[in-house]
């Protein structure tokens, strides 16, 4: 690292405009704005908001943001340098720019002789006019301007002498920092390690370099930290790793990349420790299921499911992990499976279920564990079931309700589909039986199993299951396949849990699962949260 790097790097995050262009993703002006003011709490200094230019919903986006008071973030409107053969004023993209009332404007352009020629199909020359140009204007209007240099990298490669006469061009025109941009998303980190330097060394300290990099080569995160260990001060990218194709730099790895390893600042004090809970927010609003390996923010990230992993945790806690997951706002887990030892049941003494634990419950724990594994069940993700399994193990163990039979049909008459259930269940002593229809099996036999508990269970009415996941086990044996069947419950409120059951007829699997799900909300003594149950 340089000797004269700031402690401080800019996070310029651009999740609301280019995290919008992900595949399957569309937000709402309400979504964006709900989005940006969780970036503005965690403490980023850009919140690039879109392209008022380029549509109705970005224009009204920042017509709206104008009237929310900002607190740690400004809100950026995003464009392109003017057209050629126009003045800025006369591109109604640029004007775009000027009327979406921001203090800061991005704008791109390109840097590559091949894009300039084959794409934009104009002159070198007019090129370096098009980017100094509306630089310029945008700064006589008083905007801050942050230049975005569309396929740097490549560009450099190609031709490094125009690349950085791109550069100079939106200095001169008064940018405040120049940002190169792997658009193709292609570079290895030292490649791009070494062309920050070069261009640091072109333009001298003054001079202050961004970094915008795609996660094509599956480099995006350390690309990211190549440069700013080479002397970039500014890094742009998105939450969770948002944008098209294979998505920009995640800044919920690369924020914490900066502070934890590089030991540098890019949030205010207390920031970091959000980091968990804005990434399941956004993945929340987007409507994107969040991705539990992600290294940091992930609820595997310390997640530990091995035996031999499990008991040296419990000797040191640093044995396998590389950070105390607190600072990023995540927590340890440990994962019950047919892989663990007497120190995975163990560990988890005092959690829901598994409370004052003994060594002898816990070794039948592990091989009851192991057994129903066998069978096609996995606790993993399913600690609910996990809880129970421990609970029904104890000596004295009741249940509040079980099954006596079940009868399931399903019938099409013409256009019209027909799914019935018939439950009769054990409860409190007494034999209840119901029967309801539904819009398919699991919703028939939910909605039986409902009515049966809910007179003497009144909570039952705020239970509501919200994932149903079915997989098969062993296909090579067709529809007779081992089939397990995962449930996510929530109970309106804080509280959430899974459970699972397996077998080769999928409404047992389904039955076993739904059972779970409800003795669990209706027995559990402690209020869980996701992080914990599920």
């Amino acid at each position: 690292m340089t000797g004269t790097h700031p402690t401080f790097i800019e996070v310029f995050d651009t999740t609301l405009r280019d995290g919008g262009q992900t595949e399957g993703i569309s937000y709402s002006v309400d979504d964006k704005l709900r989005i940006a003011r969780k970036l503005d709490e965690l403490g980023v200094a850009f919140i690039e908001g879109g392209w008022p230019g380029s549509n109705p919903k970005d224009a009204l986006f920042f017509e709206q943001a104008r009237k929310e008071t900002w607190h740690t973030a400004k809100i950026v409107a995003f464009g392109a340098t003017r057209r050629a053969k126009l003045k800025p004023e006369e591109d109604p993209s640029v004007r775009a720019l000027v009327e979406a009332g921001t203090e800061v404007c991005a704008i791109f352009g390109k840097s590559s002789v091949l894009q300039v020629q084959e794409v934009l199909r104009t002159t070198l020359e007019e090129n370096l006019k098009m980017i100094g140009e509306t630089v310029a204007y945008l700064r006589a209007q008083g905007k801050r301007v942050i230049y975005d240099a569309e396929h740097f990298f490549d560009g450099f490669d190609q031709n490094a002498d125009y690349a950085l006469q791109c550069l100079g061009a939106a200095n001169q025109g008064g940018a405040e920092t120049l940002v190169l941009c792997d658009t193709n998303g292609g570079h290895l980190p030292w490649q791009v390690a070494a062309t920050v330097q070069a261009v640091q060394k072109h333009f001298g300290p003054a001079v202050r370099v961004g970094i915008h990099l795609h996660d094509d080569s599956g480099c995006g995160v350390a690309n990211s930290i190549a440069a700013i260990h080479a002397g970039a001060v500014h890094v742009q990218g998105t939450i969770n790793g948002y944008g098209e194709r294979c998505g920009n730099a995640n800044l919920c790895v690369v924020i914490p990349n900066i502070e934890l390893k590089l030991k540098l600042r890019a949030l205010p004090e207390g920031g970091l420790a959000r980091l968990h809970e804005v990434a399941n927010f956004v993945a929340e609003v987007a409507n994107v299921a969040p991705n539990d390996q992600m290294a940091y923010v992930g609820n595997s990230a310390f997640a530990h499911k091995a035996g031999v992993h499990v008991s040296a945790m419990q000797r040191h806690p640093d044995a396998y992990q590389h950070i105390d997951p607190k600072l990023v706002g995540n927590a340890t887990r440990v994962v019950i499976s047919e892989l663990s030892g007497r120190a995975n049941v163990v560990s988890k003494a005092g959690e829901p279920g598994f409370e004052n634990i003994d060594a002898a419950t816990s070794t039948k724990v592990v091989e009851l564990i192991k057994a129903k594994e066998h069978e096609g069940f996995s606790y993993e993700a399913a600690e609910a079931s996990a809880a129970l399994l421990v609970r029904r193990l104890r000596p004295g163990y009741e249940p509040l309700f079980s099954l006596l039979d079940y009868r399931g049909m399903v019938s099409r008459h013409g256009d019209r589909h027909l799914a019935e259930a018939t439950i009769k269940l054990k409860v409190r002593g007494h034999e209840v039986h119901t029967a309801a229809e539904g819009n398919g099996p699991v919703n028939a036999f939910d909605t039986a199993l409902r009515k049966a508990l809910l007179p003497l269970f009144p909570a039952v009415a705020e239970i509501q299951l919200t994932d149903y996941k079915v997989r098969i086990l062993n296909g090579n044996t067709g529809t007779g396949a081992v089939t397990r069947v995962l449930i996510d419950w929530h109970d309106g409120g804080t509280r959430r849990w899974s459970t699972v059951g397996a077998g080769t007829n999928i409404l047992d699997a389904t039955w076993l699962a739904l059972a779970d799900g409800y003795e669990y909300a209706l027995s559990a003594p402690v209020a869980a949260t996701k992080e914990s149950i599920a």
